[in-house]
């Protein structure tokens, strides 16, 4: 049996993300790279990244990206089973997610600045516990707003209010 500590952690998703498309009949290629991202306390860390390019992609990502979200979860299963601590990464299609996150964090420098244009609160539409993060690890760089979390479950969304206001 190979040595587990020998293969890198990109080499283990690359292996586990293909063998799974293969065993779904999905026609595709994988790019596994690292990438830094921002923590919610300024840190920077490096992230593992496997992009799945392929034609079909709408069936991969699903509606609202829910697909991805359970391939994701069965992926990281797969990697978890053959590496040895907690092996973190996100699985991206066609870079969906990538812009998804661009598109979540300028709507959230938009809703900020229009409330303090408008000097009331706003509220987003629900989102998941992921966008959510987002928006409030891009606005706490504002201290001009204040953001909190409202509602429960599936209804759960962010406000955003002017810091004066609060």
């Amino acid at each position: 049996m190979e040595n587990q500590q020998e293969r890198s952690l990109e080499e283990v998703v690359r292996e586990a993300v293909e063998g799974l498309l293969q065993k779904m009949g999905f026609d595709c290629e994988i790019e596994v790279a690292r990438e830094k991202e921002e923590e919610k306390n300024g840190e920077i860390k490096e992230v593992v990244v496997c992009n799945i390019k392929t034609e079909e992609s709408n069936f991969l990502i699903g509606q609202y990206g829910v697909n991805l979200q359970s391939l994701q979860h069965i992926a990281r299963i797969l990697v978890r089973k053959q590496a040895d601590d907690r092996a973190n990464f996100i699985l991206d299609v066609n870079h969906y997610r990538k812009e998804k996150n661009i598109s979540i964090v300028t709507l959230a420098k938009n809703v900020a600045e229009q409330a303090l244009n408008e000097k009331r609160a706003i509220v987003f539409r629900p989102m998941s516990p992921y966008e959510r993060r987002l928006v409030h690890m891009e606005l706490s760089k504002n201290s001009a707003v204040v953001t909190e979390s409202i509602g429960e479950g599936e209804d759960r969304k962010v406000v955003v209010k002017p810091a004066e206001i609060v």
